[in-house]
């Protein structure tokens, strides 16, 4: 899913751990659920509209990416002060698999089969192994339209619990 995704569920364990956990509990707790979220939401991604290539040529998936790029920014510079450990932990699979470890594969030039086990190290590989043992019932999505809504919704609700439990 996207970043505001991720962003609101943090928001979300950030507020219950501190809510209801002492310190350093509440910290400790937040860093775990924070991570662990980041997976199962991942894992759910695929009854949503989220393609694993650019579509530069399909103008909806231009401007659905122009739009939820838009609202993760917002969300980021909304919810980033009071609670950017969530936040950074909720995202820190995609920080170390997309900004660190894949550049890292790009740039070495190995065989095709280094390259496979290489991908093993990926922790969405993680995410993967979640959907597939827990969510294998769910259709997929990732290449249909529909799935926008389906986000839409998602981020909608996310937001509305945020707004009731703040």
């Amino acid at each position: 899913m996207e970043l505001i995704t991720h962003n609101l569920v943090a928001v979300i364990i950030q507020i219950l751990c501190f809510r209801y956990f002492i310190f350093p509990l509440s910290i400790i707790l937040t860093i775990i659920f924070a991570y662990i979220s980041h997976l199962v939401v991942d894992a759910l991604a695929k009854i949503t509209y989220h393609t694993a290539d650019a579509h530069t040529d399909d103008k909806f998936w231009v401007v659905w990416h122009i739009v939820i790029y838009s609202i993760s920014l917002v969300s980021l510079i909304v919810f980033i002060v009071p609670f950017w450990l969530a936040i950074l932990f909720a995202n820190l699979i995609d920080i170390t698999d997309w900004f660190i470890l894949r550049p890292i594969r790009n740039w070495r030039t190995e065989t095709q089969a280094d390259s496979s086990k290489r991908d093993l190290w990926y922790a969405h590989k993680q995410a993967d192994w979640i959907r597939d043992k827990f969510f294998f019932w769910l259709p997929n999505w990732n290449h249909k339209y529909v799935g926008v809504s389906i986000e839409i919704i998602i981020i909608i609700s996310l937001s509305l619990i945020i707004f009731f439990i703040i």
